[in-house]
């Protein structure tokens, strides 16, 4: 039954329902203690696990009418199959024995548990629908019951041609029960392996690329994504028997006890928040991009990480206080627009915003600082300003460089990129959104 349980998760899952793996060890606890003999009491046991708003509770019900609904079999007085009156024989097949007895409970079960032998939740694509229906057949025993008809016709009995056509007449009977079953199973799990496949597909196209009905789905994943970088890097280490043994601080602290060790000590990492600066440039050409960035780090809590953002065209301002007094939503679309920013968006100029931080931001430089300057370094043949990025470069921790273009263009026409390099900690090409995810995890994995 946990098996089936975890399916039916796997459906709500699929269907919307969110679903953390508390609220799963939840239902199989409601699940173990209230039975399952009582449809109603176990449809509302799981309810009060696994929905928790009104939309939920809508989902939940029509997907659990449509998992736990009676599958199987036609009922034997409405079936439209004339059973003459013939028994079974020793010879028949198991499958056939229980057409001819019309067990149609022990029809349905045999074809649920079939449905699970092969995996039924791994049902993705329309295509796949036939294959389900054939793997079920052959595990409910199709095989035999094709031997029985095969032998029942080179038989030249009355009752053995009888017996083979009402063998014919119910394998038609299985063949469509089977096919609604799994096109019931297709409506369930088929709606989650989209919704994966999807996700996998925006994870990895170019941000450039997308289109302006992505926005939302993809603020869905990138927040997804934060989360889960927020509760792995947010985690402090304990001090007590944690880590190796501290050798020399151990040594220290048992001096007093002659040598004897009653006061172990242990090495522990404390993770540090990082000090970020990030630098956006926000032209045309990258403005998408820098929307996603400027997304992905504010989905990290406080707790996580320091962000002062700056974003940049032809002059660069600061934009930290957007982020404090709107919501995140709102804060992107006035950077995407510049209105009441005093953002200039002309020709990108990489040195004149160089220059502005150095006139006005250079204080918020300290060796504890990570400075992140996202943009194609394309500078309309203006002065790139090395001197102010070797500047920034002594001062800070280290300067990383996400260009959305490929290496192969750097440095190409009016792009600065290889001028720049020689003062970055590394660069690197940064276009999709598991490029970002690459790049903050590091800078969170990697501290001191």
């Amino acid at each position: 039954m946990e098996h089936v349980l975890q399916n039916f998760i796997t459906a709500l899952r699929g269907s919307g329902v969110r679903i953390s793996v508390s609220e799963s060890i939840d239902a199989m606890n409601a699940m173990k203690l209230m039975g399952y003999d009582n449809r109603q009491i176990l449809k509302d046991s799981l309810s009060a696990s696994l929905a928790k708003t009104s939309n939920e509770k809508e989902i939940f019900y029509s997907c659990f009418d449509r998992f736990f609904s009676p599958d199987g079999f036609s009922d034997p007085e409405t079936d439209s199959i004339s059973t003459p009156p013939i028994g079974p024989d020793k010879e028949d097949s198991p499958l056939a024995q229980m057409l001819i007895s019309q067990d149609n409970t022990g029809l349905s079960i045999l074809m649920r548990q079939a449905a699970e032998e092969i995996e039924i939740s791994g049902i993705w694509f329309f295509t796949q629908k036939s294959m389900y229906v054939q793997r079920i057949i052959k595990g409910m025993g199709g095989e035999g019951l094709d031997r029985d008809i095969k032998r029942l016709s080179n038989e030249h009995d009355d009752y053995s041609k009888e017996k083979a056509l009402l063998f014919k007449q119910a394998r038609h009977l299985i063949f469509e029960n089977v096919r609604d079953f799994v096109e019931q199973q297709f409506s369930l799990f088929a709606g989650s392996a989209t919704e994966k496949m999807l996700e996998k597909y925006l994870r990895d196209v170019r941000l450039s690329n997308l289109e302006k009905r992505d926005f939302q789905r993809m603020h869905v994943i990138i927040k997804k994504m934060a989360k889960r970088l927020n509760n792995l890097h947010s985690r402090r280490r304990k001090s007590s028997k944690r880590g190796a043994l501290d050798l020399k601080k151990t040594l220290r602290e048992n001096v007093a006890y002659q040598g004897l060790i009653f006061d172990p000590q242990w090495k522990a990492k404390k993770i540090d928040r990082p000090d970020l600066v990030v630098l956006c440039d926000v032209s045309r050409s990258v403005e998408a991009i820098a929307r996603f960035m400027l997304l992905f780090l504010y989905g990290l809590n406080e707790e996580v990480a320091r962000i002062s953002s700056f974003i940049f065209c032809s002059n660069l301002v600061e934009v930290s206080r957007i982020f404090e007094e709107y919501p995140v939503d709102q804060a992107l679309e006035r950077l995407q627009n510049g209105v009441g920013l005093g953002i200039m968006l002309g020709r990108t100029d990489y040195g004149q915003a160089l220059l502005d931080f150095k006139e006005n931001w250079m204080e918020k430089i300290s060796n504890k600082t990570t400075v992140i300057i996202l943009g194609d370094a394309r500078n309309n043949y203006g002065d790139p300003q090395t001197s102010i990025m070797r500047l920034i470069q002594k001062r800070s921790k280290r300067i990383i460089w996400l260009n959305p273009e490929a290496p192969a263009f750097w440095g190409i026409d009016d792009s600065e990129m290889k001028k720049y390099l020689p003062y970055c900690y590394f660069a690197r090409e940064c276009n999709t959104i598991n490029h970002l995810e690459r790049v903050v995890d590091f800078l969170l994995s990697t501290r001191g």
